[in-house]
């Protein structure tokens, strides 16, 4: 009966060590979760973060001045073109906010840097802008103020004297005394 008394306290102790691990078990499980959500919330966060940011200019954006800034975070690069599958896209590597000098038209964007921004429109409109400075003896100073490449009938008695093609800033000093501006259409 000796070997049968010891029996029993061994057989108590194992079911103890073995609830004992069961417990383990299910505490090493609750563990194992709380980790792997934690982990699956930082990964969430670093790509949350990781997206870029475009700030402006808003979509849909219409301008008539040349010169658009862009703002951004979370990005190296912009990326522009005239179509929305970027088949042919200006590249400007930047750090930091940038501004570009676009021609007049419909122009889409985004921001990359780990990841794309979602894809804006803005369109930049033509501006006629054609000034005078006098000279003195009807001659004048004729400058393209616009943001597009200018053709300039000049006069002189009502009568067509010549043409000049003024690009964007672009000045000439002309003689005449009616002068007509429109795009060049180029």
């Amino acid at each position: 009966m000796r070997g049968v008394d010891r029996a029993i306290p061994l057989l108590h102790l194992l079911r103890l060590l073995l609830n004992k691990m069961v417990l383990n078990k299910k505490h090493i499980l609750v563990v194992d979760a709380v980790l792997i959500l934690g982990s699956l919330l930082t990964v969430a966060l670093f790509v949350g973060y990781a997206q870029p940011l475009a700030i402006a200019p808003l979509n849909n954006y219409l301008t008539s001045n040349a010169s658009v800034l862009f703002q951004f975070k979370g990005a190296d690069h912009i990326f522009i073109d005239d179509n929305l599958e970027f088949s042919s896209p200006d590249t400007i590597f930047v750090e930091n906010d940038a501004l570009v000098t676009l021609k007049p038209g419909v122009y889409y964007w985004k921001v990359v840097g780990a990841f794309e921004s979602e894809v804006r429109q803005l369109t930049v409109q033509s501006q006629i802008d054609l000034r005078l400075r006098g000279l003195g003896n009807e001659t004048y100073d004729v400058v393209n103020s616009g943001n597009d490449p200018l053709s300039v009938d000049i006069y002189e008695q009502g009568v067509l004297s010549g043409n000049v093609i003024l690009d964007v800033d672009e000045s000439s000093e002309q003689r005449g005394d009616k002068f007509i501006g429109r795009s060049d259409g180029e």
